[in-house]
C-alpha cells in the first residue's frame, strides 16, 4: 500500500511552468516590458550609467585565484562584457604592477561560435602539465560545457581531449591524462535533483562511458560530488554522496575500493593530504567525548577510515558569541575564519601542535568587518590572500604569512559612494519566542524624523550574512540619507548550526518573526514607519520577502523578490527544488505540508488584503531555481488582488539573474526606481 500524498490546491496559472512555452514566455516577455516601461526616465537611465561606471571600473580591485607563481582572473569592461581569462606573475601582481597575459576572449569565442558564452571557471591540472578544464555556460545557467585548454599554447585541445557537453557537471585532475568525473552524460544518470548520481575515473583517449562507476548513489539522493585533494605530493580522490543537503558520506578513492570516512553524515568533512577535519553540526559522541554542535576536530584521516576517532584533537570550540564560519588550509597551517557577534577575525593554527596565532587586518575600528580567504596554494607554502570589508570600507586585498602573521595591504578598491555623515552599527531585535536577533544598520550618524528603509535578509541552509560593501545599495540609496539594514535572522549560519537548526522545517516560522521583528525594532526606534521599510531578498530570501508579503503586509510599504522560491507545494518537482528537501520539507508528505503551506507565500495570497507593492524578478535560465514560481506569483497578485505588482524576467542570466555588468546595473537601476517611487515617494535619484 503506497503512503498518502497531500491533495494539491487548484492551480489556475499551472501554464506558466512551460518555461520556454510560447503563451508562457509571451506572458513573460509582455509583462517584462510593461515594467521596464514603467520605470524609465532619466534618473533610472542616470543611475543605470553610475552603475555600470561603478562595475566596470577600469582601476577597480582585482582579487584573483592563485596556482604557482600566476595568479589568474576573468575581467570585464564595455569592451569585453563577458571577459578576458588571464594571468600575471605573482611578484609582478604583489608589487601592484601586473602585466596581463590574456588566455581566452570570452566574447570573441562566443562570436566566433554563434554562442553568448558565460565564464563559469576552470579546473588547473597537476602543477606542471600545463592544462586546464574550462567550463562554459551558454545562458548564465548552472549547466555548463567542459573543454581542456593548453596553458601554453593559449587554445583549446585538439585529439584526445577531455570535453563535456552542457549538464551540471563536477570534474577534477587526478593526474594530467586522469579525472574524476561526475555527470549525468553517458550514462552516468541523474537524481531527482538534477545533479548527477554517479562518479567514475575517466582516462585520457578513452570513451567516458566504458568507465565504470567507483561510486553511485539512488534516485533521493542530492547527487554525487567529486574533489581531489593535493597535498605533498599526494593526491586523494573524494567522492561526496549528498543523501539531502545537510546529510552526505564521504569516500576515500585513492585505492582499488571507496573507503568511507566514519564521520557523522551531518559533519562538515575536509581532507589535507593525511589529515581530516570534522565540523560538527549536531552533538558527536567518539572516542568517548562527546563534542558540542559547531565544533571542529583535527586528526590524522587514518583515525576515521581504519582507527576509532581516538586521535582527534578539538581545534575551535564555540562560545556563545564566537562560532566558526569556514576554514581552509595552507602549506603547513589550518586557518580559521571565526564570528564573534558576526563580525569575523581570522585565526592561524598548526594542526599538530594546535598552537594559534590572530592574523590581524590591520584596518582599524571605524567600521564593521568581514574578512574572507580570497586565494592560496596549499601545494606550494603559507601565503594567504585575504579580503577585507565593511559597511563603509571598500574591499582591501591584503596578502600575510598564515605562519606568522605579516599583513600587508595590496590594494584597496575605489570607493563607490560618499560616506560622509554615515555610520554603521549593530542593533539587537526580540523575537516573538523571546530571541534577541542582531542587525546592522547603515544610514546617517544623525538623524532627523523617520527616513526611507531597505532590509536584506536571507535566513537559511547556514549562510550568514556579514558586513559586506554596498556598491550599489551606496550610490542608489545611502547617499540620500536613507538606511540600509541587514537582518542576521534564524535560518542563517551566523551563530553556527544551531542557529540554522533553530528555523528548519517545520519550525521555519522564526526566521520570518525574525526578520518582521527587526522591521518593528527600526519603527520603535523612530528608525523609520512600516510604509516606508522596503525589503529585497533573493533566492530562499526571495522566499523570506514572499513571506514579510503575505504575512506580515502592514510592516512593509514595498517588496523585492529575486529568483525565489514562492510555490511550495509543487518546489520538489520545478528545477533543482527536490535537493532543498531537507531545509523546507516534502510537500507530498501530508504531515510536511501542513507546516510548509504557512510559509508557502503563493498560496497564501488572500483577496481583498492590501498587500504592498512588489517588483518580481527572475530569469528564463535559472536551471537552480527557475523563473516559474515568479511568474505564477506575480500572475496571482495581479489577478485575483489590488495589489501593485511588477513583474521583470530576462532571458539570461541564471539563477544570479544577470549576466555582466551591463545587465547587473539595468536590473538595480530598475529595482531602485521602483524604491524611489514606493517608500522614497519619489524623492531625488542619484545622478
Amino acid at each position: 500500500m503506497s503512503a498518502a500524498i497531500a491533495p494539491e490546491p487548484h492551480d489556475p496559472f499551472l501554464w506558466l511552468e512551460d518555461i520556454h512555452g510560447a503563451d508562457a514566455a509571451a506572458w513573460a516577455a509582455a509583462r517584462t516590458a510593461e515594467t521596464e516601461a514603467a520605470f524609465a526616465g532619466d534618473r533610472r537611465s542616470a543611475l543605470e550609467t553610475r552603475l555600470r561606471g561603478i562595475l566596470q571600473d577600469p582601476d577597480r580591485l582585482v582579487v584573483p585565484s592563485r596556482h604557482g607563481d600566476l595568479m589568474y582572473d576573468l575581467w570585464r569592461d564595455a569592451d569585453n562584457p563577458r571577459g578576458l581569462w588571464r594571468r600575471t606573475t605573482r611578484a609582478a601582481f604583489a608589487a601592484g604592477t601586473p602585466e596581463w597575459e590574456t588566455l581566452l576572449d570570452i566574447d570573441a569565442l562566443g562570436a566566433a561560435e554563434g554562442t553568448a558564452w558565460a565564464f563559469a571557471g576552470a579546473s588547473h591540472g597537476p602543477a606542471d602539465s600545463g592544462r586546464a578544464l574550462v567550463s562554459l555556460s551558454p545562458d548564465g545557467g548552472d549547466a555548463t560545457v567542459v573543454r581542456e585548454f593548453d596553458l601554453d599554447a593559449l587554445r583549446f585541445v585538439d585529439g584526445a581531449a577531455f570535453t563535456l557537453d552542457a549538464h551540471k557537471h563536477r570534474v577534477a585532475w587526478i593526474d594530467a591524462d586522469t579525472l574524476l568525473v561526475a555527470t549525468a552524460l553517458h550514462g552516468g544518470g541523474v537524481t531527482d535533483s538534477g545533479y548527477p548520481i554517479s562518479a567514475r575515473r575517466w582516462a585520457r583517449g578513452t570513451a567516458l562511458g566504458d568507465a565504470a562507476p567507483i561510486v553511485t548513489g539512488v534516485a533521493s539522493d542530492v547527487g554525487v560530488f567529486v574533489h581531489v585533494d593535493r597535498t605533498d605530493d599526494v593526491t586523494t580522490p573524494l567522492v561526496v554522496v549528498a543523501h539531502d543537503f545537510f546529510h552526505s558520506e564521504l569516500y576515500v578513492c585513492a585505492g582499488s575500493e571507496p573507503l568511507l570516512i566514519d564521520a557523522p553524515q551531518d559533519a562538515r568533512v575536509d581532507v589535507h593530504g593525511d589529515l581530516v577535519a570534522v565540523r560538527t553540526t549536531t552533538p558527536w559522541e567518539v572516542a568517548g567525548a562527546t563534542h558540542a554542535s559547531g565544533t571542529l576536530l583535527v586528526g590524522p584521516l587514518e583515525t576515521l577510515t581504519t582507527g576509532d576517532g581516538s586521535d582527534l584533537q578539538v581545534a575551535f570550540a564555540p562560545t556563545a558569541t564566537a562560532v566558526l564560519d569556514t576554514w581552509a588550509w595552507t602549506r603547513t597551517r589550518l586557518v580559521l575564519t571565526i564570528l564573534d557577534e558576526v563580525r569575523s577575525r581570522l585565526v592561524s593554527l598548526d594542526p599538530a601542535t594546535l598552537e594559534r596565532i590572530d592574523l590581524p587586518l590591520g584596518l582599524g575600528d571605524t567600521d564593521l568587518f568581514t574578512a574572507s580567504v580570497a586565494t592560496l596554494d596549499a601545494d606550494e607554502d603559507d601565503e594567504l590572500w585575504v579580503v577585507a570589508r565593511g559597511f563603509l570600507t571598500p574591499p582591501t586585498l591584503l596578502v600575510t604569512d598564515a605562519a606568522s602573521a605579516a599583513p600587508r595591504t595590496v590594494r584597496r578598491s575605489r570607493e563607490a559612494f560618499d560616506t560622509t555623515g554615515l555610520a554603521a552599527t549593530q542593533h539587537w531585535a526580540t523575537s516573538a519566542d523571546g530571541t534577541r536577533v542582531p542587525y546592522f544598520e547603515v544610514g546617517p550618524a544623525e538623524r532627523t524624523g523617520p527616513l526611507p528603509v531597505l532590509m536584506n535578509g536571507y535566513g537559511g541552509f547556514e549562510h550568514a550574512l556579514t558586513p559586506e560593501y554596498p556598491a550599489i545599495v551606496g550610490p542608489a540609496w545611502l547617499e540620500h540619507g536613507r538606511v540600509y539594514v541587514v537582518a542576521n535572522i534564524r535560518g542563517g549560519g551566523e551563530f553556527g548550526p544551531e542557529w540554522h537548526l533553530a528555523a528548519l522545517r517545520e519550525h521555519r516560522h522564526r526566521a520570518y518573526e525574525d526578520f518582521v521583528a527587526v522591521s518593528r525594532d527600526l519603527v520603535a526606534r523612530g528608525v523609520t514607519t512600516p510604509d516606508r521599510v522596503a525589503c529585497h531578498g533573493r533566492s530562499n530570501g526571495g522566499l523570506l520577502v514572499g513571506n514579510m508579503l503575505t504575512q506580515y503586509p502592514d510592516d512593509f510599504g514595498a517588496i523585492v523578490c529575486g529568483v525565489p522560491l514562492l510555490d511550495m507545494r509543487r518546489y520538489t518537482r520545478l528545477s533543482a527544488g527536490a535537493s532543498w528537501i531537507a531545509e523546507y520539507g516534502d510537500p507530498d508528505v501530508p504531515a510536511d505540508w501542513e507546516f510548509i503551506r504557512t510559509f508557502s507565500p503563493y498560496h497564501l495570497i488572500q483577496p481583498g488584503v492590501e498587500y504592498p507593492a512588489s517588483l518580481i524578478y527572475a530569469a528564463a535560465s535559472d536551471d537552480r531555481v527557475g523563473p516559474v514560481q515568479a511568474r505564477k506569483m506575480a500572475a496571482r497578485l495581479a489577478e485575483e488582488t489590488d495589489a501593485m505588482v511588477h513583474y521583470l524576467e530576462p532571458i539570461e542570466g541564471g539563477h544570479s539573474g544577470t549576466i555582466d555588468a551591463a545587465a547587473t546595473a539595468a536590473l538595480h537601476a530598475t529595482i531602485h526606481a521602483f524604491l524611489d517611487e514606493t517608500v522614497g515617494r519619489g524623492e531625488a535619484s542619484p545622478a
